[in-house]
Order: C-alpha cells, then structure tokens, then sequence
C-alpha cells in the first residue's frame, strides 16, 4: 500500500495513505492534534486527578497505534518538563520504515533539548524489550495486533490513536474496548481523538463513563472515557 510523507496544517508532517485518504495525523495539525488529545486531555487531566492523591511513581501509559512515534516524542518531552516518571507501552502492529521516519520533522518543529537525539532513539531501540530512554522514561514497543493485548489493571492512561473507524471499524468495537477496559487500572482513562456515536457506545457497553470535550483543531469533540 502506497505511503507518502505530508505536511499538515501546523507545520508538522505525518504519513498520508492514498487509498484509504487516511492520515497517521490529523492534517490540521499532526503536533497540535496530539498535544490536545494525549497531553491535555490524557497525561495533564490524569496528573490533575491525582493532585488530592498522590501520582504512582511510574504513570503507566499504552498507546494503540505507535506508528510514527510522535504521541511518545511529546510524552518524553512533557515528562522531562514535569519531573514526572513515565513507563510507556507502545503497540504497533505495522511498524513504519525507518526511510519513513528519517524525514519526519518532529524533531525541528518541538525544538527541546537533544529532541533529534531523543525522537532517534526512541525507535532505535529494539522491539519487544523494556528499554531506557532517560532515567524517567522507559519505553517498550510492542509488534502485534491490538487483539492480541491481554494485559490486566496494568495502565493508567490508554492513549487510543488506532486508524479511524471509516477504514478500520474493527479496531473501535465492543470487544476492543473489553481489552482497553481491562487494561486500565481502576479510575484509569482512555483518551481518543473520535468522537463518533457508535465508538462512544461501544465504550459505555463495556462500562466506562464517557465524556465529550472539545476536539483538536479540524474536529468538534474528541472522547475521553474512564474506568
């Protein structure tokens, strides 16, 4: 299936698949999608709750859909803002090329310290391994299918950035949400850039309470759902 690499409207590029006219990001902005979706609404409402708590010393986080890694990038970058300790689980099952990744410009457009450092070994780092990033951010990337996860009460935050429901609906069912529900710890959240009705019913089926919040810039509403 051909891939090609676009610029979308913030600056940032992601991968563009003709066929599907689908995007890896939001081309309204790849960058300003994920920090609004999985920083604001995930990683910052998560710490938020814990205020009157106290935050695990490792905020366990799973991605579905590591794909071109940029929702891990901006992870590492706010954990090292924040002093916080993040142990992160990538799931992918079609990892992108590395002549992919080379020309992504996620390391020019965030501009943190040692980010083209930090965003090369973030996929250099080998597959189906716990691997240190920084002494606060581990990382283990995973090559399966999102079926295939039978983790149990181990993750505080799902960051859910599967393709859209339009080219891949059995990624958004029922049974994909009985994995996440399971996955998360209790009072867990899932954050999503869809908004659409059936994903927020098959969300409540499996019994989380979902929410509706703003979307990113090009969508109205985005979806967070909690256990």
């Amino acid at each position: 299936m051909k891939r090609e690499i676009i610029i979308t409207a913030d600056g940032s590029s992601t991968i563009h698949i003709p066929e599907w006219n689908e995007q890896y990001h939001s081309k309204h902005g790849a960058v300003q999608e994920a920090y609004h979706v999985f920083l604001k609404h995930g990683l910052h409402h998560f710490c938020g709750l814990a205020q009157d708590s106290v935050l695990p010393d490792d905020i366990a986080i799973l991605e579905i859909g590591f794909g071109t890694g940029l929702n891990a990038f901006i992870t590492l970058i706010e954990a090292i803002k924040l002093n916080l300790n993040i142990d992160y689980n990538g799931v992918e099952a079609y990892p992108v090329l590395q002549e992919e990744l080379e020309v992504l410009n996620y390391s020019s457009i965030l501009k943190s310290q040692n980010s083209d450092v930090l965003f090369k070994k973030l996929h250099a780092t080998p597959w189906e391994e716990k691997c240190k990033i920084t002494d606060s951010f581990n990382l283990t990337k995973q090559e399966k299918g999102f079926s295939e996860i039978n983790d149990d009460s181990l993750y505080n935050i799902i960051y859910f950035d599967a393709f859209g429901a339009r080219v891949q609906p059995e990624l958004w069912t029922e049974s994909i949400f009985i994995l996440m529900y399971k996955a998360l710890k209790p009072k867990g959240v899932l954050v999503t850039y869809s908004a659409k009705g059936s994903v927020r019913r098959a969300m409540q089926a499996v019994g989380f309470v979902v929410e509706r919040l703003p979307g990113p810039p090009g969508k109205r509403e985005m979806l967070r759902a909690t256990k």
